[in-house]
């Protein structure tokens, strides 16, 4: 699960480089900030630390 996470973490980097240079900066922003409080809520729900 944890290699799962940092694939995650990869994909949501390579999606907010191409949102900050290619996309509408602030649609591409939101998106990555649901994508994460997701990744995050999913963390504290399987009981792992989140930082």
């Amino acid at each position: 699960m944890g290699n799962l996470l940092y694939t995650i973490a990869v994909i949501l980097l390579i999606g907010w480089l191409l949102g900050f240079f290619i996309f509408n900066m602030g649609a591409a922003i939101h998106i990555l900030l649901v994508v994460a409080v997701v990744i995050i809520l999913l963390r504290i729900i399987e009981g792992r630390k989140v930082l």
